[in-house]
């Protein structure tokens, strides 16, 4: 007889906070709910200009470039994640859902300490100031995907409230850049995490199972292999 505690648990979407230098999780978020969908924009790094750079052509590329790539393709995520506190009766929530949402917010936001620290460095006269770094954040989509990301958007839609106005319920629509080798330095651990990231794409291309000519309605030597 099957009981609910023979069936397994969904594994959770979510964002893990690293340490850049230890590579040890400081914080992990996890989605209430895994969205529904998931929004996907991937654009190659061509190192040719637009365009066949030819006569008769209107681009202004290099010919010698056109199959070539200056580095990892740019990537980036949408989607949209619910948190609700009414769903969850067991689990207090004095304060709503203001929690969760604040920690989410913290990860496009400076902490107060940060900004005293380059306040202080402004008063004492710093000529120049850098600029404030944020942990390493990871993205996870169950074991197949876990990479490196930057939020570059964060949009709330709060729909419910107690009866002291703190948020029960929300929608929030998140945008998320995959960090690559070119956007992080040498021997970073993010760096490192995007090259697992990659490579287990490289494995799952390698499981694909491939077509042949004659499905297309073609023969080798219609594109100039010969006799096939």
């Amino acid at each position: 007889m099957t009981t609910y505690a023979d069936i397994p648990k969904p594994i959770r979407s979510g964002i893990v906070i690293v340490d850049p230098e230890r590579g040890t999780p400081q914080r992990i978020i996890v989605l209430q709910f895994n969205p529904d969908t998931l929004e996907r924009s991937i654009a190659p790094q061509s190192a040719g200009g637009e365009g066949d750079g030819g006569g008769g052509g209107s681009g202004g590329g290099d010919r010698n470039e056109a199959l070539r790539l200056k580095g990892p393709a740019e990537e980036s995520w949408k989607f949209t994640a619910e948190i609700d506190s009414t769903d969850q009766l067991d689990v207090a929530a004095p304060d709503g859902i203001h929690p969760q949402l604040a920690t989410l917010e913290m990860l496009v936001q400076p902490t107060v300490a940060q900004l005293r620290a380059a306040s202080h460095l402004s008063k004492k006269g710093a000529i120049e100031i850098s600029p404030i770094e944020m942990p390493l954040t990871l993205f996870t989509w169950g074991s197949k995907r876990v990479m490196p990301v930057r939020l570059t958007e964060l949009s709330v839609n709060e729909s419910a409230f107690d009866v002291n106005l703190n948020p029960m319920r929300a929608s929030l629509s998140i945008g998320m850049k995959v960090l690559t080798v070119s956007d992080l330095p040498a021997g970073h651990k993010g760096a490192e995490l995007y090259l697992a990231h990659l490579a287990q794409k490289e494995r799952l291309a390698g499981m694909a199972r491939g077509g042949s000519l004659g499905q297309l309605g073609l023969r080798g030597s219609d594109i100039g292999m010969g006799s096939v």
